[in-house]
């Protein structure tokens, strides 16, 4: 398996791409994320697998979106995501609400090829007013009075996210995060940054094969050592509470969050600004 370079291979994500991305308590390609912002990206159209944070809000901020299509967006304990919510009440991005269990469940029927999935819990909510795609049918295998709701199956066109290690046969190591699973199933084009190389076969090995994502879904790795600062990876390096603590404070204003963007994103590389 050859590796990509990191800006090259965020350069290879075409304008208006539908992209996933995991949440910050997962492995979110964060690095990845700040090539984006370097290679000028526009019009992407993100899906929060089923929240978002860090890279969705850098990314807004950066003005590489128009539509998020996710459960919520923050910066968990560092507030809400400041530039998310001025896009937003800007009319500068596009917002498609949706619930948690919905977002796995949509993508569960792109990684299972049918064309869409039940879900319950959403009758009664406001959401099914703003989601004229989710529609409500009568339960067929039920006597009568069981309506459920059924939900397209949505396929990205690049998942993205990062994993620990990668082996030359480009299987990708995720541990316990086997949400990445269904995200690599479901897309078109799976994109992986990571932190090292084995050279071991990680589905060989009777300990790691079960948190491995097979290679056969992945379309290009690149080596990102840190690729998740600020946010922690795994037993790896743990949550920068005070890089996330600066960037919510930057973020607030244009101007700060452009002073981020250079110092952080457009200059220097951020693993060797996190040491």
């Amino acid at each position: 398996m050859a590796l990509e370079n990191l800006d090259a291979l965020a350069a290879s994500v075409p304008d208006g791409a539908l992209v996933a991305l995991p949440p910050d308590n997962s492995l979110t390609p964060a690095a990845f994320a700040r090539a984006l912002v370097r290679a000028g990206k526009r019009e992407l159209r993100l899906v929060g697998v089923p929240v978002s944070g860090y890279a969705t809000d850098l990314l807004i901020g950066a003005g590489c979106v128009a539509s998020v299509q996710t459960s919520g967006v923050s910066l968990g304990e560092a507030g809400f995501a400041p530039c998310f919510t001025r896009a937003l009440a800007a009319g500068l991005v596009k917002v498609i609400d949706a619930t948690c269990p919905a977002m796995h469940t949509m993508l569960q029927a792109a990684e299972k090829g049918v064309p869409f999935m039940p879900l319950r819990g959403v009758i009664g909510s406001d959401i099914l007013a703003h989601r004229p795609d989710w529609k409500v049918i009568d339960n067929p295998f039920a006597a009568s009075g069981d309506p459920i709701v059924l939900l397209p199956a949505l396929q990205p066109d690049i998942a993205v996210f990062h994993a620990v290690m990668a082996d030359p046969d480009g299987n990708v190591w995720v541990g316990k995060r086997r949400e990445l699973a269904t995200i690599a199933h479901a897309a078109r084009r799976v994109l992986v940054t990571v932190e090292r190389l084995t050279d071991r076969n990680l589905l060989d090995d009777d300990r790691l094969a079960p948190g491995t994502i097979s290679g056969a879904y992945v379309d290009a790795t690149a080596l990102a050592e840190r690729g998740t600062w600020p946010i922690a990876l795994l037993d790896e390096y743990g949550f920068d509470a005070a890089h996330m603590a600066e960037y919510a404070k930057l973020a607030r204003s244009e101007d700060g969050f452009r002073a981020y963007l250079e110092r952080y994103v457009l200059t220097l590389p951020a693993q060797a600004a996190a040491e």
